[in-house]
């Protein structure tokens, strides 16, 4: 049986739709909470795919946050050693500074749903249906990172040019959600709360009415997405 391990920052940010696409390739999950990621006591990962679920620190933050070492410790030997990763919102950010780039704080806010630009290359990868008529996708962060090298950028928004990139094959880092579904976001409503109220522009009334008109949509797609992606792993 393939293996997954998923890191989380935050309990309610799950795996949304990737989990039931996961189970249905024939992975065995098994998730660990990043400040606990040292009890797993391994020096590199036996595991197939690791993936790096978001949360609200950053990660310059180390100091603060000492468990953000050793996961860029722990994504450096898996992508070294040729196992496949996937890094959402805060794990995207983690892998673009294991790559060298620089991670730091935006100019604002990008919390709410909005449609992507794919990129040629994007276009061409198991993103492509993210850029359908209609599809909005689930922001929800304040840093942005430049970059890194030897990557390929896939996809942008109005706000960060930096979206979605690929590093070789295996290695993904997706800035945005699109795995959450309308009723998982109860869950980040209560969550981020103290996020939400200090974000003038949004509420959790405007945030839930949007999500219950965009998640269904792309509910359908991301499977897709998920489902392209971990088949060429297979390859």
């Amino acid at each position: 049986m393939k293996s997954a391990l998923v890191i989380q920052h935050v309990a309610f940010e799950g795996l949304g739709t990737l989990e039931s696409v996961l189970l249905g390739k024939g992975y065995g999950l098994s998730f660990v909470e990043a400040p606990f990621l040292l009890e797993r006591k391994v020096s590199c990962l036996p595991e197939d795919l690791l993936i790096i679920l978001g949360g609200p620190i950053g990660v310059y933050e180390t100091s603060d946050y000492p468990f953000l070492t050793d996961e860029m410790r722990l994504i450096e030997k898996h992508i070294q050693n040729g196992g496949a990763f996937l890094g959402i919102c805060l794990g995207s950010q983690i892998l673009a500074h294991v790559l060298g780039a620089r991670v730091y704080p935006g100019g604002r806010k990008e919390i709410g749903w909005s449609p992507l630009s794919l990129t040629q290359e994007g276009v061409l990868s198991p993103l492509s249906k993210l850029g359908d008529e209609g599809i909005q996708v689930l922001h929800w962060h304040g840093d942005t990172f430049d970059l890194p090298s030897g990557s390929t950028l896939l996809a942008s928004s109005s706000i960060y040019p930096h979206q979605a990139f690929s590093y070789g094959d295996h290695v993904l880092g997706l800035q945005f959600h699109c795995e959450v579904s309308a009723h998982d976001l109860e869950r980040w409503y209560i969550g981020h709360t103290a996020e939400i109220s200090g974000v003038k522009e949004i509420n959790v009334r405007g945030l839930r009415e949007a999500g219950q008109k965009n998640a269904p949509a792309l509910e359908t797609v991301s499977r897709g997405v998920f489902e392209k992606w971990l088949g060429g792993l297979e390859k």
